[in-house]
């Protein structure tokens, strides 16, 4: 299967160029295409979180764990909260992640297991959706976008690799199917995911951002609208 380096690399090389496309061709600002491409190339290491303790689990939780108390800034000043509280609470979830979070995935995550599946890519771009609030419409849906695609990458190279060609004739090793998948073996791994799925979905729909319809439809026009222009160029 392919390593760290291999994946790191794909997911990078696709955040850059979508990253980079947003910049150049659709104007997005420069801090949001950058940032993209950064969710693009990490999130090519989340579905080797079940992997245990290694390279993927350490520098994906780091980073997860820093990065999170800030994308959740704009949620804090909405809530009311004060300069302090919002350091505090920062804190508190940057060690819920850094160790609590990691403590959990070393000690009760299956190597391929549902964190290499669909659904698992569908929660983290949720995910992605709920944390990174501060942007309109579009703007969430890009940044979602990018953690997917990243996810996707990794997906798609295991099973790429899970190929074995014999001359010209292709040889399908026993992992084909055990990443890019819908369920695995386990009833419990397959129910949670599929919970957690659904809490994630519903949360997403109840964002305050659809509460205002009519912003969110012209969003969406423009969204359209602006696709339309590209592809008729």
């Amino acid at each position: 299967m392919p390593g760290f380096k291999i994946h790191i690399s794909a997911s990078t090389t696709l955040g850059i160029a979508y990253g980079g496309t947003a910049f150049a061709v659709y104007h997005q600002p420069l801090e949001t295409s950058v940032l993209a491409a950064g969710l693009c190339a990490v999130s090519g290491m989340f579905p080797d979180f079940d992997s245990g303790p290694g390279r993927p689990l350490r520098e994906s939780v780091t980073f997860g764990a820093a990065v999170v108390p800030m994308l959740l800034i704009d949620r804090f000043k909405h809530m009311g909260m004060s300069n302090d509280a919002m350091v505090l609470t920062g804190g508190l979830i940057y060690l819920a992640i850094r160790f609590g979070v990691a403590w959990i995935l070393r000690h009760y995550s299956v190597h391929r297991g549902m964190f290499h599946s669909l659904p698992t890519a569908l929660i983290f771009s949720e995910l992605a959706f709920l944390l990174c609030s501060s942007g309109g419409l579009p703007v969430r849906f890009f940044e979602a976008g990018a953690v997917m695609l990243g996810f996707l990458s990794h997906l798609i190279l295991d099973e790429i690799w899970s190929i074995e060609w014999k001359g010209l004739r292709p040889h399908l090793k026993y992992t084909f199917g055990t990443a890019f998948k819908f369920w695995g073996p386990c009833m419990w791994s397959n129910a949670l995911t599929y919970v957690l799925m659904l809490a994630t979905t519903v949360v997403v729909f109840n964002d305050p951002i659809w509460s205002n319809e009519s912003a969110a439809a012209q969003e969406a026009h423009e969204i359209a609208s602006s696709l339309m222009q590209h592809l008729n160029r």
